[in-house]
């Protein structure tokens, strides 16, 4: 949930050896349990970023579905554009892939967006499916000091991804149920997007093609500078 990535509290606590797992490791063991990937975010707006990442993750790790989560309040960042609006972007984004769904929990909630309140709220909602928590690896190497950090882990298995423009040592991720995968490298950010609105540039290619209409349609980022 720039990343628009998780909600939670960071850290710079150093952690130790991750519990690293190759691309692909990660797949269903007959279980016969449903695995659903979490992708929590501002998406101020979405970008390509966001949906190559998840679409990364959902085939790596075998994921019956990628459940992106706009943040309703992030407590870390600076004001965002209201909720609805980012919902409806990230809706627009995500409809063309059967394998991504948008969720309100966290906007419906209401207050400031912790990570472990979506995660047991989509766990409550989905009881027979384990659930993927996918954010950069740069965010997840802060985890130690998320808020109830040890019910996380009883909560989701921990999806790291690459970000670029971010250097990053495996070696700096949490030991527990976390596993970091490279995703493809595309230098978009939701600031970016934001400023080059604001200046005047166009964002397409940077985010999906209907993502730009409502952008458009509804004056969003005139005033970013």
């Amino acid at each position: 949930m720039t990343s628009s990535m998780p909600a939670g509290h960071p850290s710079s606590e150093p952690a130790g050896d991750p519990a690293e797992q190759p691309e692909g490791e990660q797949t269903r063991e007959g279980s016969g349990r449903r695995r659903i990937g979490v992708m929590g975010g501002t998406f101020d707006p979405v970008h390509h970023g966001h949906l190559v990442a998840a679409s990364e993750v959902a085939t790596s790790f075998d994921l019956d579905e990628v459940v992106f989560v706009p943040t309703g309040r992030p407590w870390h960042k600076e004001p965002v554009t209201p909720a609805e609006h980012r919902y409806l972007m990230t809706v627009i984004a995500t409809a063309s892939n059967p394998r991504f769904t948008v969720s309100r929990v966290d906007i419906d909630r209401g207050g400031v967006t912790y990570t472990i309140d979506t995660l047991r709220d989509l766990q409550t909602a989905h009881p027979d499916a384990d659930l993927f928590f996918i954010s950069g690896a740069d965010a997840i190497a802060q985890i130690l000091n998320w808020k109830d950090v040890d019910a996380l882990w009883d909560l989701a298995h921990f999806v790291a991804v690459s970000r670029p423009g971010h250097t990053f040592a495996v070696s700096s991720l949490p030991r527990h149920d976390v596993s970091y995968l490279e995703v493809p490298a595309l230098a978009i950010s939701s600031t970016d997007c934001r400023s080059r609105v604001g200046r005047g540039f166009p964002v397409w290619y940077l985010v999906p093609d209907g993502v730009v209409q409502y952008i458009t349609k509804h004056h969003l980022y005139r005033s970013v500078e």
